[in-house]
């Protein structure tokens, strides 16, 4: 079955809080949200204009509220870039530590990625053999607490099918598999039709983005991804191809959450929403 969720990032750029965002999506009568992570402590969110989760934070305390509002976490983005020295050095730490506290809120999956740009003085061997290191050091806590780390296409890296394809090969395992993102796909210059239907069989989580006209004459298959769509789901270049995605779900009998990511207004999130309901039924 396809249900519907909504990544708590869709408030950043309103400077909204987490809570806001819990609203909105038991308002509109969403079942799961998704939401981001903090490693520590953040003035911005501190003062409640930031929709992430310290993971300092009490997890217990938060399942509560959670449950009082009705709404399962699908998934927590803990996308700092892996794929790379930095991601050694501090990705590995922030991946960990999501991963423990997602088991400690009952929710199966952690989402990565790599940068928007390639770290500079490395080759694409050089930076595999370091990504491979970096999540055989998540994938240990990820077996431990039975937590699916999900990589998501958002770079250059995770958007050249054939390193990514290489990357899970290597490991196979049942706890690394994929984050399919529609707008980031698109905005990279792929088919997110063919990109999905290439990893289909890794899928176990989705961002929705559709990607309005403008961005996308101005920095397609120049960018590699993109935060939100500023358009609502439909309302954009990329609608057709995720009317498409969501057929290719239901044709293989996938199970699992395609989580909305827009612009987070009360129209776009309310005209985002519709879409999908109509396209899942």
């Amino acid at each position: 079955m396809i249900e519907l969720g909504m990544h708590t990032d869709n408030w950043r750029t309103l400077s909204g809080s987490f809570e806001t965002a819990v609203e909105s999506a038991v308002r509109h009568g969403l079942k799961y949200i998704e939401f981001g992570v903090i490693h520590g402590q953040y003035f911005v969110h501190g003062l409640g204009y930031d929709p992430s989760v310290s993971l300092q934070s009490n997890p217990r305390a938060l399942r509560r509220y959670l449950d009082e509002k009705g709404l399962q976490v699908s998934q927590i983005d803990a996308a700092f870039p892996m794929m790379g020295p930095d991601g050694a050095v501090f990705g590995v730490q922030y991946v960990q530590q999501a991963i423990r506290f997602a088991a400690e809120i009952g929710c199966p999956r952690v989402d990565t990625t790599d940068g928007a740009t390639k770290p500079q003085g490395y080759s694409d061997d050089e930076l595999f053999r370091i990504t491979c290191e970096n999540y055989r050091q998540c994938l240990a806590w990820a077996e431990d607490y039975d937590i699916v780390i999900n990589i998501e296409p958002h770079g250059p890296l995770t958007n050249d099918g054939d390193f990514l394809e290489r990357l899970l090969a290597h490991f196979e395992s049942p706890h690394l598999r994929i984050n399919f993102d529609t707008g980031n796909t698109f905005i990279a210059g792929n088919d997110p039709v063919e990109y999905l239907k290439r990893f289909r069989k890794y899928l176990s989580h989705a961002h929705v983005k559709d990607v309005s006209e403008g961005l996308a004459a101005a920095v397609r298959g120049e960018e590699t991804g993109i935060a939100c769509s500023e358009v609502p789901l439909g309302g954009g270049v990329n609608a057709d191809n995720i009317r498409r995605c969501v057929e290719l779900l239901k044709e293989t009998d996938w199970n699992g959450v395609l989580s909305i990511e827009c612009y987070g207004s009360d129209q776009n999130v309310a005209q985002s929403i519709a879409f999908m309901r109509e396209l899942v039924g």
